[in-house]
């Protein structure tokens, strides 16, 4: 059996993980905060909040530096570590997917149970990380193969560069349609644009249709503007997307990747730089036109016009459509043959 601890911020990590979940012939019993995923496909383990009522100003939260969230005192995460070292009892747990926390990829080696990270871009090199990506036996990348800077040998030796892992990399990427309309395309992580940007830009291309999927707004903006809300499944809206605006959130870019699209992607602040690291590697790389912020609203012509030239199909480097595929193979592997 395989352990797989999901991180609850944002639903990404879920996507992912579920993508990769359903694909494994060894069983799982998944671990987090958050409810379970439609098409969860084994066990899923409910934890214990570990952040209620915790002052950051005054407590203690990160053990003088050493790692990223282990409140003194608290008894949320007393409870939420007791009930994941209850399933890392089991005598047939072999490996522990961490996607992502320190604390429980240590934890799970503390148990003699393998430990398989997921990887995250950005600088990585605090202790804590140091720690979690040392004791893992392999580290998951779901990026394309590049220089990752400052990382040891020995990281990049057990590195595992999936691309992207997309839930909808089983789809048929549709067939580019003409320009004419915009998806953007937020996410549940937060983000800093708000309606009057979006709303701006709107005005500011007449020729262009709007969408927006991700938070409604109370203002309508104009008439080339509709706000479509949260999108359990945004395949349609990017299928018939000339270009998307979005984030550079792994998931939010697996989904462009697996469509094929057009792309303004525009980093948000994120800890350890993360979003800004994925930023550069993709204007490195030619996929996307990437704009540090959100651009004034003059500018929005130009950048649209700028993605519909550059196209969707550079997106074939990040996203080969088989990371799901490969990361559950590495784990069924894992989960048989660790001891």
């Amino acid at each position: 059996m395989i352990a797989y601890y999901v991180h609850h911020h944002g639903s990404g990590h879920r996507h992912r993980a579920v993508s990769i979940a359903r694909r494994l012939r060894t069983p799982v019993v998944g671990l987090s905060s958050a409810p379970e995923p439609d098409g969860w496909p084994g066990e899923w383990v409910r934890l214990p909040d570990d952040a209620d009522g915790v002052d950051t100003a005054t407590a203690d939260v990160t053990a003088h530096g050493t790692l990223h969230w282990v409140p003194l005192g608290h008894q949320g995460l007393r409870a939420r570590m007791a009930a994941v070292s209850a399933v890392l009892a089991r005598p047939d747990v072999r490996a522990l997917v961490s996607d992502v926390s320190v604390e429980i990829a240590l934890l799970a080696r503390l148990h003699g149970v393998a430990v398989v990270v997921m990887a995250q871009p950005g600088d990585r090199l605090d202790p804590a990380h140091r720690l979690a990506y040392d004791a893992a036996e392999r580290l998951l990348a779901p990026w394309p193969a590049r220089p990752q800077p400052g990382w040891p040998a020995s990281w990049t030796a057990k590195a595992v560069h999936l691309g992207a892992v997309s839930r909808f990399d089983d789809r048929t990427a549709p067939d580019p349609p003409g320009p004419g309309r915009v998806l953007a395309l937020w996410g549940t992580g937060g983000t800093e644009v708000g309606a009057a940007e979006v709303i701006a830009a709107a005005e500011a291309t007449p020729g262009w249709e709007w969408e927006v999927a991700g938070p409604p707004s109370a203002e309508p903006g104009p008439g080339n503007l509709r706000w479509r809300g949260w999108l359990a499944d945004p395949w349609p809206a990017l299928g018939a997307a000339g270009v998307v605006v979005t984030h550079a959130g792994q998931n939010a870019l697996a989904e462009v990747a697996a469509a094929r699209r057009p792309a303004v992607v525009i980093p948000q602040p994120r800890p350890f730089g993360e979003q800004r690291a994925t930023a550069a590697a993709l204007s490195r790389g030619r996929l996307a036109v990437v704009v540090p912020a959100w651009p004034a609203a003059e500018r929005w012509p130009g950048l649209l016009d700028r993605a519909v030239r550059r196209g969707g199909d550079r997106w074939s480097h990040w996203s080969r459509g088989d990371g799901a595929a490969r990361a559950a193979a590495l784990l069924d592997e894992l989960g048989g043959s660790a001891r």
